[in-house]
């Protein structure tokens, strides 16, 4: 196969090519009477990872969909990161994923169809390495590549995590570290360094199926996972549906190894800006924070990013011992806290 560079056919990478927060916010505004329905137990009335339906018998139903442009050039690799971001969605609710359906969009008279394959081989190992088939899917002829799936969960009713339902008090933790979105945009003008780009990889393909497990644990009382919106967005995102605020304490925050590297040569993403826009006016800094550096990394889109967890205190010990015994003993630190609603939605101080 001829090598080609699949990320130099998108204008944008991984989750990095979400629509603007406040675009979205208008496209997704109605003025319809919408039906009742009784059994939807997440659906458009929240900022949820996945609808959630009520199947009348203890259990619920998860479906979602995601998908994106290419964020690495190689397209098995492209295929393995898009399928294990959008398993990601079901792990965030606490649920167990079953099978899957991929989404691709191919510009075929521009890339030759062994590389689609390639692509769609990537998905298809992730969602072994998940436990579950790929079961079908649909595909156009797109300007760009675009691949990614919809997904199908199931999760115990006692288990499912939102993310609108945190409390003050509780303690926050992140399952992975910032800075995709950094080193994707370094790899795309050719600064990434190699030892970086194996750490890229192997984050990017990293399946958040911790999820089920913390579903398990009721002191666990919010959960979402962490992508296009960054950190930032993301905090935002759970203490305005909950009803509170929050205070992130930027030195707990985990950052991918050598990622000041670039972050001296101003490398980030045009997402980054974009998220920062929408998102600025909701967060305060203190106590000397390097508000240069949190820029860059707060607002970081990143992809198939790690699960954001919001526990009580008396259940942390719990979720760290979890953490622990699964190979994540490097997030069992809380990186911040939920607090009663303040005017300041977001706190960020050192």
């Amino acid at each position: 196969m001829e090598s080609i560079k699949l990320t130099s056919f998108s204008h944008g990478a991984g989750c990095g090519c979400k629509i603007a927060p406040k675009v979205l916010e208008e496209i997704l505004h109605t003025n319809l009477a919408l039906p009742d329905a009784k059994n939807l137990l997440v659906g458009n009335h929240s900022n949820d990872d996945a609808a959630v339906y009520d199947l009348g018998n203890g259990t619920a139903l998860i479906s979602t969909t995601d998908f994106f442009t290419p964020i690495v050039d190689d397209p098995f690799l492209f295929g393995k990161v898009a399928a294990a971001n959008a398993i990601s969605d079901v792990y965030a609710m606490g649920g167990k994923p079953l099978l899957a359906i991929a989404i691709l969009g191919w510009p075929v008279e521009k890339i030759a169809a062994t590389y689609a394959q390639r692509v769609v081989e990537g998905g298809r190992t992730s969602c072994m390495n998940a436990g579950i088939p790929l079961a079908g899917g649909h595909s156009i002829d797109s300007p760009e590549p675009i691949f990614g799936l919809a997904v199908t969960g199931i999760v115990p009713l006692e288990n499912l995590k939102k993310n609108n339902t945190a409390k003050p008090e509780d303690l926050l933790l992140l399952t992975k570290p910032l800075g995709v979105g950094i080193l994707t945009t370094a790899q795309k003008r050719g600064l990434l360094q190699e030892a970086d780009r194996i750490t890229l990889h192997q984050q990017l393909t990293q399946l958040n199926t911790i999820g089920e497990e913390l579903g398990k644990i009721n002191g666990v009382n919010a959960m979402t996972d962490v992508t296009g919106f960054g950190l930032m967005g993301h905090v935002l995102e759970m203490v305005g549906g909950s009803g509170c605020s929050a205070v992130i304490d930027y030195s707990q925050v985990p950052l991918i190894e050598g990622l000041q590297a670039y972050i001296s040569q101003r490398i980030s993403p045009d997402a980054t800006s974009r998220n920062w826009n929408a998102y600025s006016s909701k967060v305060k800094f203190e106590g000397g924070v390097n508000v240069m550096e949190a820029f860059t990394v707060l607002p970081d889109p990143q992809t198939n990013g790690g699960l954001l967890i919001s526990c009580a205190p008396d259940s942390l010990k719990e979720v760290q011992d979890l953490l622990q015994a699964r190979g994540l003993g490097a997030f069992v630190n809380p990186i911040g806290k939920i607090t009663a609603e303040t005017a300041v939605p977001l706190l960020i101080r050192q």
